[in-house]
């Protein structure tokens, strides 16, 4: 568990994008919008922006990563800002 948060985050948990938050899409990856607290989230990637899309088809957030053909060098990475999103309640468990 990857945790330093109110709610530890779960890398084998299951986990989708709250419906309270909308995704534009950008050069860069994506800005994400939560509607309910009024934050903005930067996915830096749209390989990121990708697996957080997915998040909802897979059983855990590590599936959803290894899916998305994240290089093993770069997981952690992944399951990091994945982490981070579920701090700032971007992606809930489902």
């Amino acid at each position: 568990m990857i945790t330093g948060c109110e709610r530890e985050f779960d890398p084998d948990g299951a986990y989708r994008l709250n419906p309270q938050v909308s995704l534009r899409p950008e050069s860069f990856g994506a800005l994400a919008y939560h509607f309910g607290t009024r934050k903005l989230s930067f996915l830096k990637t749209p390989r990121l922006v990708a697996v957080v899309r997915s998040l909802a088809d897979h059983g855990s957030a590590r599936a959803a990563v290894e899916a998305g053909e994240v290089p093993e060098r770069e997981r952690d990475g992944y399951l990091r800002a994945l982490a981070s999103l579920a701090r700032t309640d971007m992606i809930v468990p489902v």
